[in-house]
């Protein structure tokens, strides 16, 4: 009853559109626009039954047929308009789906010859113009609908009959390839060849999609050659985008296309169908060999064929397939599409064609699979897998045509391998990106895939072996290769510092973040094919694997014969082989998740590797030109084409003098790179030993800490990158602690080049950048290196390098001391002036009047007998009251009163050992005040200043009186920076000592500096560098702030400042610093000089407030009277005091 009552109700629905419909079906102008809304109403209809559920009866589906085919019947076809003809072909589309299980042949020719005629445009020839695209798109559509194939599930009427489906469509496909039905069938076909090539997308996509299924399921066998050559014309044009503006089609469209072409061509020239036709033999048992040829040799003539078909024979085969492999060759541009859509299809095809056609179309199987190849290597993760999926099943199916294609793709490898050379000295960047992608894709099929658990091609893995081993004849192409794989010099910026010291010293905690510094190539510029060329190699390396060894055993060899262009490039390939073969990666986010197995003979290799550049690493300055960088002779037998840039050299006329030839613009020895390689190399090392690397450390820590001491940037980042790997590779947090851990190893290095059979004047730079890594820690290593240092020196005292190098070691060593909080001395001097309190203006008076109102009161008894004395003293002996007061069950106290140790509140405790070395080196250290390298001066008083925090009064303040005529003389000093150094060391000293440096300040040290600031004004007078006022005048100090004069000034203050704040100040050198230091508080003053000034300003306004406000009071004129002459009206100075006086 409910189905009854469901077909009822779909019933009236329907009839309210099919009757009216009926009645309006001949047309006319007035009834267009009622047909037309009857048509929407209609399908409106048929689309939400078809969303319901609904299953339409056979005689439903007759009842709303009829009105359709009244409307076709009674009106010529050509004159029904466009928007009415899209109106029925979409009911037609939307009615045939449950139509087609019940459909009689004949409804379905003729549905199908209409959409046929539409499409081809046969209802309107020579009467107009032809349908537009919506109505050809309604057709195609109506064509899908016809054609498709339907599965068993899809049955409304017995889904369990699973035949039904299957018969329904093979009746439908026998009729339409009838010898009186295969013409229009034919027309069809070329009409959706040209619908499939317009722009209209809906159109281009329906067609392609109608094309697919007709190529695949309804064309004749003998009828597919001939529409062979056609098919594959107008798709290659689809699939690349010709009739387009932009030049290329979307991913969808390409793919669709090339699903057309694959069946085209697989029921074409397929290896199933020629071989059944006899055209080609297929031999996969003995008994195929002892086959007679006659029983397929030719084909048989009793059959009936078509008119329209085209016999197979061997001509036939060998003219398309030449022809085919045009086409397929034309698809190269496909490669590079830009939407993971078009790669897969073209993925899918290749893989296809070239499993389908292995007998017959055999010449574009290399072709075929360069496509697999390149796309393995797509960024798209999805068209990565499927080609590499593509791949692995063709290698390993059960068919024998695997074997013939795994030779093929050995054979690309040797091709192209042998092809790298060439390419690289032609400047074809695309072109050997093309060729390294290709053998890495190679590569990468002889290791097993992860995900989907796919096989490795042990044969690819045996045959790169085979390549790499004692018998793959790399002593032949590996010099051809290494004779194009040139490095260009990098642009050397030769600093006193090298940039990773500087890199150390701005934040030391960030070192890990270095990475190994890109090298460029000669013949390649992009970047791409750069690292295309570095995992081809490392490719080569995890697919030999431990076979690979004596390659890399033998490109070590040649960079280490020399230093020229060949030894670098061999030492990158080494790298580049070394980094694959133990699976060791320099990129921090492909960290391996599993224990990686190396096998003892790629360790030993190892060692043997990193035992030899350490051993290598301080002899290559003094060998002699390479041999690999002699001319070679131009009839040499490995000479190419090289491409060159420039000007052509013109020879001159015979006779006349011949110039000297001009130099090349690449250099034969590249010693910097071949460093930076070197460093590399014992990255890698250190990767695959991992933890037993850590013997090794003791020949490997001086080459990478010689490196990062480096004058060249490349080498020193080279350097610390390595040190950082070796680091992780170790199992170390930080580089320090490794170097703190193997401290005796890196000492015991620099000990040895400092001696007189060995004498590297680097390894005192060594030395410092060991103890700026290693940090504060290095406190427990210093006195060796303490040791060391004054060893040296004793020795090595007349040599300024060596003595510079040593001096700045100690100055690092008590560098580290200084930055540790806890041997920071937490002492205040005992006679530091704080100045009177601050009084407001307000209460001047309050505490004498209060003193007026009692003076006569008298003084109680209880108080204090001594008012007038202090309590800076005791007033008995320490300890007295102490042993007054003993409990009597306690032993009982020593009857002497002199105190007890640690009681004296002055008592110094006994000296840690950290004071005790920093005593030594200071004690040791002034002696050299007087060396006459000017470094040396500056470094030692640098030295001093930092050792001020650290120790005790009675270690630092003897050696300073000792020293302190030294001191002073450098204070007039001829190098500006000795003075600055002179100047901090009295800064430290008044902020730290202010009672030792009292009397010293204001009588040695101001008196000098006040002659200096006049000697500085004079200059600054006649300097061009001076800063110009506004009027045209002299300013004051410079322009620069990296003048001699200006870093004078800096220090001169802040000296003074520290001075002020740590020292009670004379009148009189107050006075005479508020009258000298007025003009730096000018606004046209440099802008550090100027806050300097104010913070000096502010420091004397804690004790001298008074005469800081009348000096420059008087300086603005604000005051008159004695002091008037103090009025400057060219310095603005306004701005600067009101920021720290009350005005």
């Amino acid at each position: 009853m409910e189905n009854v009552a469901a077909t009822q109700s779909a019933f009236q629905r329907l009839k309210s559109s099919c009757v009216p419909l009926l009645a309006n079906s001949l047309l006319t102008p007035t009834s267009i626009p009622a047909v037309s809304k009857l048509l929407s109403d209609l399908h409106n209809t048929l689309a939400q039954l078809q969303a319901s559920g609904y299953a339409f009866a056979p005689a439903t589906i007759s009842y709303v047929f009829f009105p359709l085919s009244s409307l076709l019947r009674r009106n010529d076809l050509p004159s029904i308009p466009d928007r009415i003809l899209e109106k029925i072909l979409n009911i037609l589309a939307l009615l045939s789906e449950p139509w087609w299980w019940d459909m009689d042949v004949v409804a379905w020719e003729q549905v199908f010859m209409i959409c046929s005629a539409i499409l081809g445009g046969i209802d309107r020839k020579g009467k107009g113009k032809e349908r537009d695209e919506e109505t050809k798109v309604a057709a195609a559509n109506c064509l899908w609908s016809l054609l498709h194939e339907r599965i068993p599930t899809e049955d409304p009427s017995s889904p369990a009959n699973r035949d039904r489906a299957r018969a329904i469509f093979d009746t439908f496909r026998k009729h339409a390839q009838t010898a009186k039905f295969l013409p229009v069938l034919g027309q069809t076909l070329n009409a959706l060849m040209v619908t499939a090539e317009s722009p209209h997308l809906p159109l281009q996509r329906i067609s392609l999609q109608v094309l697919s299924t007709m190529m695949k399921d309804y064309l004749p066998d003998a009828f597919v050659p001939s529409v062979l050559p056609g098919t594959i014309s107008s798709m290659s044009k689809v699939a690349l985008g010709a009739g387009s503006q932009r030049g290329w089609a979307n991913g969808d469209i390409v793919a669709a296309a090339l699903l057309v072409m694959q069946y085209a061509i697989i029921r074409a020239v397929g290896d199933d169908t020629c071989v059944r036709e006899g055209v080609v033999r297929s031999v996969d048992h003995l008994e195929d060999l002892l086959g007679s040829g006659s029983t397929g040799s030719e084909p048989s003539g009793v059959q009936s064929r078509s008119p329209y078909s085209t016999q197979r024979t061997e001509s036939w085969l060998k003219g398309t397939a030449s022809q085919l492999h045009i086409a397929l060759n034309a698809l190269s541009p496909l490669v590079r599409h830009q939407t993971p859509t078009a790669l897969i299809g073209l993925a899918t095809f290749a893989a296809s064609i070239l499993s389908a056609t292995t007998l017959t179309v055999p010449q574009s199987q290399s072709l075929l699979l360069s496509f697999l190849l390149s796309l393995q290597a797509s960024p798209f993760e999805r068209v990565s897998a499927q080609a590499d999926t593509s791949l692995r099943q063709i290698l390993t199916s059960s068919s024998s045509s695997r074997h013939h294609i795994l030779q093929v793709l050995l054979q690309i490898s040797r091709d192209n391998l042998a092809a790298l050379p060439r390419l690289l000295l032609s400047h074809a960047d695309s072109k050997v990106e093309h060729v390294a992608t290709m053998l890495a894709a190679v590569c990468r099929l002889a290791t097993p895939r992860r995900g989907p658990p796919l096989p490795a091609i042990s044969a690819i893995s045996s045959g790169v072996g085979k390549l790499l081993g004692p018998h793959g004849g790399v002593e032949k192409w590996g010099w051809s290769l290494l004779s194009t794989l040139e490095f260009t010099n990098p642009p050397v910026i030769v600093t006193q510092t090298s940039a990773a010291q500087l890199f150390l010293e701005n934040n030391p905690s960030t070192a890990h973040v270095v990475p190994f510094p890109e090298l460029t190539f000669r013949h390649v510029s992009s970047q791409s094919a750069r690292q295309a060329l570095e995992e081809m190699f490392r490719a080569l390396g995890t697919t030999a694997g431990e076979e690979s060894l004596f390659t890399i055993e033998w490109f070590v060899d040649v960079g280490q014969s020399g230093r020229g262009r060949r030894a670098v490039a061999a030492l990158w390939c080494a790298c580049r082989l070394l980094e694959g073969a133990g699976r060791v990666s320099f990129d921090p986010s492909s960290s391996p998740t599993s224990v990686i197995n190396r096998g003892r003979r790629l360790e030993k290799v190892a060692r043997d590797i990193a035992r030899r550049i350490a051993e290598t690493w301080d002899t290559w300055e003094d060998e002699e030109l390479p041999q690999d960088a002699e001319p070679t002779s131009s009839t040499d037998e490995n000479t190419l084409i090289e491409h060159v840039q420039g000007l052509v050299t013109i020879r001159g006329v015979p006779g006349t003098e011949q110039t000297a030839p001009s130099s090349h613009p690449h250099s034969a020895v590249q010693p910097i790179l071949h460093r930076a390689l070197s460093l590399q190399l014992l990255a890698i090392t250190a990767g695959i030993l991992e933890s037993r690397f850590l013997p090794l450390l003791l020949h490997v820590l001086y080459p990478v800490l010689h490196g990062i001491v480096s004058d060249t940037s490349i080498v020193s980042a080279s350097a610390l990158a390595a040190l950082n790997f070796i680091t992780t590779s170790t199992s170390y947090a930080t580089p320090a602690n490794l170097l703190l851990s193997n401290f005796d190893y890196a000492l015991d290095s620099v000990s040895r080049r400092l001696t007189r059979r060995w004498l590297d004047v680097d390894a005192t730079k060594v030395l410092a950048v060991l103890v700026r890594l290693v940090g504060r820690d290095v406190v427990q290593k210093a006195g060796d290196v303490v040791e060391e240092c004054f060893d040296r020196l004793d020795e090595y005292h007349g040599y300024e390098v060596i003595v510079d190098g040593l001096v700045e070691v100690l100055g690092e060593v008590v560098k580290a001391i200084e930055e540790d909080e806890d041997n920071r001395l937490p002492r205040e001097s005992r006679t530091t002036f704080r100045g009177p309190p601050v009084v407001d203006d307000a209460h001047w008076l309050d505490s004498f009047m209060e003193w007026f109102r009692h003076r006569h009161d008298k003084v109680e008894a209880e108080s204090e007998p001594e008012p007038t004395r202090d309590a800076s003293y005791p007033r008995e002996a320490w300890g007295k009251k102490d042993e007054d007061t003993v409990d009597g069950d306690d032993a009982p106290a020593p009857k002497s009163g002199r105190a007890r140790p640690g009681e004296d509140p002055f008592e110094e405790a006994p000296p840690t050992p950290t004071q005790t070395l920093t005593t030594q080196i200071v004690s040791r250290s002034v002696y050299f005040l007087t060396h006459g390298s000017p470094t040396v001066r500056a470094r030692i008083l640098l030295l001093l200043a930092r050792s001020v925090p650290v120790l005790p009064e009675s270690a630092l303040l003897p050696s300073i009186h000792h020293a302190w005529p030294f001191i002073l003389n450098r204070l007039a000093d001829a190098e500006t920076f000795v003075v600055s150094a002179a100047a901090a060391l009295v800064a430290a000293l008044t902020e730290h000592v202010g009672d030792f440096m009292a009397r010293r300040v204001w009588d040695d040290v101001w008196p000098r500096f006040r002659e200096l600031l006049k000697r500085l004004d004079r200059a600054d007078a006649s300097s061009a560098l001076s800063r110009r006022s506004g009027g045209g005048g002299v300013g004051v100090g410079t322009e620069s702030a990296y003048t001699h004069s200006h870093r004078l000034y800096r220090a001169i203050i802040t000296t003074m400042t520290a001075a002020v704040r740590g020292v009670q100040p004379q009148d009189a050198a107050t006075w005479e610093l508020v009258v000298l230091f007025r003009r730096f508080l000018h606004a046209q003053a440099h802008e550090e000089l100027q806050a300097c000034a104010r913070e000096l300003y502010g420091a004397l306004c804690e004790n001298n407030e008074d005469a800081v406000w009348l000096g420059l009071a008087a300086t603005l004129g604000w005051v008159g009277g004695s002091v008037a002459f103090l009025a400057e009206p060219k310095w603005d100075i306004e701005g600067n005091v009101k920021m720290f006086l009350k005005c």
